[in-house]
């Protein structure tokens, strides 16, 4: 008998030559039929490879990120299939999963939105067929070539790669691959092509032009279906639509994938700037600003020019190369170095709202989602590792308050020590335990990923859900030992001797335009009061009432108020119903009667009104509002 180990610590006997998916099995039928894959000590495998003695196991389905990863490449190879039986010409290049789906790139291909139909139909074709997938390994680069002969793309990609080659086949299709893929295509049970665009190979405008088909996948049609009205909903909500309505941000052809923050956008960027600023302070962070572009010996000392170079911008002056910063953490490390520290120093919590700038692909450019200049509100805790539990509940603790602050919800995970690394092993023990021993503290359910943290250190990353049900990686907690050993950082410890210090990376907001955009989506962009770039609007009946709706505007504005008078000579309705289009929180109308006795009747924007309110208990109620940040109306409020 052999013996494999269960990601709880328990231990499971099997017969010599078992497979991951006979280990599913023997756990529960249920999880063998939605067993897409297996984790087999922290590498991803088919679930038909054979186990070990010894081996630790983690069975993976679509409820897994990577299990999802997983699925969606392995329909990425159906779509090209099905393309390629419609279409014998295409010839298939790269078909990734992205973080909704999948893609396929084909070249020699023209298709439309008319030709989606006929797609999907030859794709409920092939999983009614539920091919079993095989994976086939070659013995040497020129017989992969000969296998591919037909394809320029994938001949490229093989003689980059002298070993490791693999593909997989489903029936008459076979695809280069390092997999792994799911074992039955029919596991697919729902699929849906959802766009299709231009794309270039390798992401090079000067290669060939290719056409990218949009898709995604469930193993369950309710699924699809949930997905599909999340779509419409979301297309409602869609940032860019939103954001160019309400002059929020807009995207230039001079600065491609680098937002334009617009004044109404500017008002909301500030509340969330002094909203973090008001929890930092009180929790004794000190923030600093360093340089946009540094010399390059900089991002040598920290691995960017090695592993970085291809996402960065760089300049030459005075014969010597500098780089604008993608990230903040070196020049953090540098200030860090600036000072001396010791034991009684630490914690140091040193927080930067950093500009920084990524060479992404024009294909990839999102919104405010996906671009390449944004700012990151990080932090760089210095400690020691007595210090390493107290200071991720400190992380902890304060991302609570921030998300809950939005109702936003979250769930998080931890990402433990990857095959491929660097440290320590006493040093990945010390610190992955004081994340874990957080967690457990903390006491809320996380979701452990083994062998998915980054090669320096682990790291626990939260995970937002909207208003409608979407989920966005948004903040993240992770402890670095590798700058603290490149940039030679240290602290005089109890003993006077020089040590190296923890380091734990963290950012909340992650990316500020990317929350922007989650936040004008999960609002509908009808912001809670204190965000709104227009919280109180006057709407003066005639000529004669302008002059004491300008006296309340004026009012509100010494409250700290953002009130407008809308001066227009549109009819009392229309200014009523282009306010509450606009979401504009309040909305009063300034008559005869108002000016004679200043007692208001107040509308909301979802057309509720409030009567009988007199101006200063009006005044005195919304600056309540304002001042503690509620999500509530206090205006009608019992």
């Amino acid at each position: 008998m052999i013996q494999v180990t269960l990601p709880d610590a328990s231990q499971i006997q099997l017969e010599p030559g078992s497979t991951a998916f006979d280990l599913a099995m023997k756990i529960s039928p249920g999880l063998a039929r939605n067993a897409v894959a297996a984790v087999i000590n922290n590498e991803a495998r088919d679930v038909s490879r054979t186990l070990q003695d010894g081996d630790k196991v983690r069975i993976l389905t679509f409820n897994d990120d990577e299990g999802k990863r997983i699925f969606w490449h392995s329909s990425a190879h159906i779509l090209a299939q099905a393309v390629t039986r419609l279409f014998p010409e295409a010839k298939p290049t790269i078909g990734p999963p992205i973080e909704q789906g999948f893609f396929y790139d084909f070249a020699d291909l023209l298709v439309s939105e008319e030709d989606f139909d006929r797609i999907e139909k030859e794709i409920q074709s092939i999983l009614n067929d539920n091919y079993e997938t095989h994976r086939i390994e070659y013995p040497s680069q020129q017989v992969a070539l000969e296998e591919f002969s037909n394809n320029p793309f994938k001949r490229e990609l093989i003689e980059n790669l002298e070993e490791g080659l693999s593909a997989y086949r489903q029936g008459e299709f076979v695809d280069l691959c390092t997999g792994p893929h799911i074992p039955k295509v029919g596991m697919a049970k729902a699929f849906k092509v959802l766009k299709t665009s231009g794309a270039y190979w390798r992401g090079d405008s000067a290669n060939t032009q290719l056409t990218r088909i949009y898709a995604i996948s469930f193993p369950d049609k309710k699924l699809l279906k949930a997905y599909l009205h999340q779509m419409e909903e979301a297309k409602k909500r869609d940032h860019r639509i939103l954001g160019k309505r309400f002059g929020l941000f807009s995207f230039q052809k001079e600065g491609p994938g680098m937002p334009f923050i617009h004044p109404a956008g500017m008002v909301i960027w500030n509340e969330l700037m002094a909203f973090w600023r008001e929890l930092h302070i009180e929790d004794d962070y000190t923030e600093i600003k360093t340089p946009a572009m540094l010399g390059r010996e900089l991002w040598e000392t920290s691995g960017h020019w090695h592993n970085y170079r291809e996402n960065m911008y760089t300049s030459e002056i005075e014969e010597k190369i500098f780089a604008i910063k993608p990230m903040n953490c070196p020049g953090g490390m540098l200030f860090y170095k600036e000072n001396q520290f010791s034991y009684r120093d630490l914690p140091q919590r040193v927080a930067e709202v950093g500009n920084v700038h990524r060479h992404e692909m024009s294909g990839a450019l999102s919104g405010m989602f996906r671009v390449r200049s944004f700012h990151q509100d990080d932090a760089h805790i210095f400690m020691k590792p007595t210090d390493i539990k107290s200071e991720i509940l400190g992380v902890l603790r304060l991302a609570h308050r921030i998300y809950s602050q939005f109702d936003l919800s979250y769930h998080l995970e931890l990402s433990t020590r990857p095959e491929k690394s660097i440290g320590r092993d006493e040093d990945w023990e010390l610190t992955t335990e004081g994340l874990r021993s957080a967690l457990e503290e903390y006491g809320m359910p996380y979701q452990l990923n083994e062998g998915d943290g980054a090669f320096y250190g682990p790291k626990i990353d939260f995970h937002i859900r909207d208003a409608i049900g979407r989920t966005w990686q948004c903040g993240t907690i992770q402890l670095d030992m590798s700058l603290p050993e490149r940039f030679d950082l240290g602290y005089i410890n109890e003993e006077g001797e020089r040590v190296r210090p923890i380091m734990l990376h963290r950012a909340l907001y992650g990316s500020i335009e990317r929350f922007f955009a989650i936040l004008v989506e999960h609002y509908a962009a009808k912001f809670p009061l204190w965000l709104s770039p227009v919280q109180v609007r006057f709407l003066p009946v005639a000529d004669r009432h302008h002059e004491q709706a300008q006296k309340w505007r004026l009012a509100c504005k010494a409250q700290g108020i953002r009130a407008d008078v809308d001066a227009s000579s549109e009819s009392i309705n229309k200014k009523v119903r282009n306010a509450q289009l606009e979401h504009v929180n309040y909305i009063i109308v300034v008559g005869d009667r108002e000016v004679a006795d200043p007692v208001l009747s107040v509308r909301t924007r979802d057309t509720h009104v409030h009567g009988g309110v007199p101006f200063g208990q009006f005044l005195e109620m919304v600056q309540r509002e304002y001042t503690s940040r509620s999500s509530q109306p206090s205006v009608g409020a019992q």
